[in-house]
C-alpha cells in the first residue's frame, strides 16, 4: 500500500526568487541614492601637479614690479618761432647748459616783418617831429599874436586914461572920451580871449605830443620784440641736462610750438612703475619700496600716483630716500618689492596657476593617505609675489594642488595615481 509523500515547507525559486531579487535590487537603489559617492572624478598622474603645504606664517603683505629709471625733471624743446632748420649745433646725448644753442632757423617772412616794423617806426618818428615842429611854430606865432594883444591894449589904455583926463577939464567931447573907452574895453575882452584860446591851445598840444609819444614807444617796442623774434630763432636749452631726443633734419619746416626734442635733467631721477588695478586702492604717496641691485638694497618712496588706468594698470612714481645706484642710467630696470602693510602671522599656501581657474573661490584638498584630492570652497584675502593669504576653508598642515586646473576644473574628485 502507498504511502502519500508529504511536500517539504522552505525556500523555493520559482515562487520565492523573484520577490528575494526585486528586494534586493531595491536595496542596492537604496544605497545607492544614500551611500554611494556621486562626485565627478578623474584620474590624473601625481607627477602632473603641484602640491603646496597649508601653514601658518609670516604674510608680508607686498607686490613687485617692474620700474623704469627716468630723469626727474624733462624739459620738452618747443621753438616760439617757426622756421626751416639751418643748423643743428648738438647732437643727441650730448650735454648742455642753460642757454647753449641746439637748434638755428630761418624765417625769411619774419625778416619782412622785421624790416616793415622798423619803416613803420622811422615814418612815425618823422612824423612826430614835423608834428613838434608845426606844434613850435604855432606856438611863436601864438605869443606874438599875445605880444601884440597885449601892446596894443596898453596903448588903448593909454588913449583912453589921456581923453578921461581930457574929457574931465572939458578939452574933448564925450564922443571921443567914450569911444576911447570902448577901444580900450574891447582890446581888454581880445586880450582875454587869446590868452584862453592860447592856454587851451597848449594844453591840447601837450595832450597830442604825450599821445604822439606814447604811440611811438609803443612801436620802439614792438621793433624790439620783433627783433626778439628772431632772436628766439636760435633754439636754445632752458636747463643744464642731456639732450635726450631732437627730433629734426636740416631743411625741416618747424612750426611754432612743436615739439621737436626734450633735455633729461641728470641732476636726479625717479623710477615709474605701471602696476595692476587690482593694488590702486592700497597704493598711495608715502609707501616704501626696496630692490636690489649688485648684492645692495636701495630704498624708495612713493611720489605720486596717477588715478587713471589704461591696459588694467595704473602709473606711480617712487623717488629714492638714500643712496642711489652707481652708474645709473635713464631706462634701466629695476624690480621693485612695494611694501603694502605690516607682516601679519596668517595662513598661507604657495601662489599657484590654480588661481585663474579658481578665482580663489576653491581649491583642490588632498586626503590624509595623499590618493585623491576633493574640492573644497575656501576665502582668499590678500596675496604677493609668493603667497596667497587664506581666510576661510583650510587649516595649517593640509596640502592643496596648486597648479593649473584647466584639464579638471569640472571634476569634484582627483585620484592620484
Amino acid at each position: 500500500m502507498d504511502r502519500p509523500i508529504e511536500k517539504k515547507q522552505g525556500f523555493q525559486w520559482k515562487k520565492h526568487g523573484p520577490w528575494v531579487a526585486g528586494a534586493a535590487f531595491l536595496m542596492f537603489i537604496v544605497y545607492w541614492l544614500l551611500f554611494a559617492d556621486h562626485a565627478a572624478t578623474l584620474r590624473v598622474d601625481s607627477a602632473d601637479v603641484t602640491l603646496g603645504e597649508v601653514r601658518r606664517a609670516e604674510f608680508k603683505d607686498y607686490v613687485r614690479t617692474n620700474g623704469q629709471v627716468v630723469p626727474f625733471q624733462v624739459v620738452q624743446i618747443a621753438p616760439e618761432e617757426g622756421g626751416i632748420v639751418r643748423e643743428k649745433v648738438v647732437e643727441e646725448g650730448a650735454k648742455v647748459r642753460q642757454g647753449d644753442v641746439i637748434v638755428r632757423l630761418s624765417n625769411s617772412n619774419l625778416d619782412l616783418q622785421i624790416l616793415n616794423a622798423e619803416a613803420e617806426l622811422a615814418e612815425k618818428q618823422n612824423l612826430l617831429r614835423n608834428t613838434q615842429v608845426a606844434m613850435q611854430q604855432d606856438r611863436l606865432n601864438n605869443q606874438t599874436e599875445l605880444a601884440q594883444v597885449e601892446m596894443d591894449t596898453q596903448r588903448k589904455r593909454r588913449a583912453y586914461e589921456q581923453d578921461r583926463r581930457l574929457y574931465d577939464q572939458g578939452l574933448i567931447s564925450r564922443e571921443a572920451y567914450l569911444q576911447s573907452q570902448e577901444d580900450y574895453q574891447l582890446s581888454q575882452k581880445k586880450r582875454a580871449l587869446i590868452g584862453n584860446r592860447l592856454k587851451q591851445d597848449s594844453l591840447y598840444r601837450t595832450v597830442q605830443m604825450d599821445q604822439m609819444e606814447d604811440n611811438l614807444q609803443a612801436m620802439r617796442q614792438n621793433v624790439l620784440m620783433v627783433r626778439q623774434r628772431k632772436d628766439k630763432l636760435e633754439v636754445r636749452s632752458a636747463i643744464d641736462g642731456q639732450l635726450g631726443l631732437l627730433d629734426v633734419e636740416l631743411g625741416q619746416s618747424i612750426q611754432p610750438g612743436q615739439k621737436i626734442g626734450q633735455i633729461n635733467d641728470l641732476t636726479n631721477y625717479k623710477v615709474e612703475a605701471q602696476i595692476d588695478e587690482h593694488y590702486i586702492d592700497r597704493v598711495r604717496p608715502g609707501l616704501t619700496a626696496t630692490f636690489s641691485r649688485n648684492g645692495k638694497t636701495y630704498h624708495l618712496s612713493v611720489r605720486k600716483v596717477y588715478p587713471e588706468v589704461r591696459s588694467g594698470k595704473f602709473r606711480t612714481d617712487f623717488v629714492f630716500t638714500g643712496e642711489r645706484p652707481d652708474q645709473i642710467r635713464t631706462g634701466q630696470t629695476y624690480y621693485i618689492d612695494l611694501e603694502l602693510g605690516q607682516p601679519e602671522q596668517a595662513v598661507i599656501i604657495p601662489r599657484g596657476t590654480f588661481f585663474q581657474t579658481t578665482g580663489g573661490q576653491w581649491i583642490f584638498v588632498l586626503s590624509t593617505d595623499g590618493s585623491k584630492a576633493y574640492r573644497r570652497n575656501i576665502r582668499i584675502g590678500r596675496q604677493n609675489p609668493q603667497h596667497y593669504e587664506v581666510l576661510e576653508g583650510l587649516e595649517p598642515g593640509e596640502r592643496v594642488v596648486t597648479s593649473g586646473y584647466e584639464s579638471f576644473r569640472d571634476n569634484e574628485i582627483l585620484i592620484l595615481k
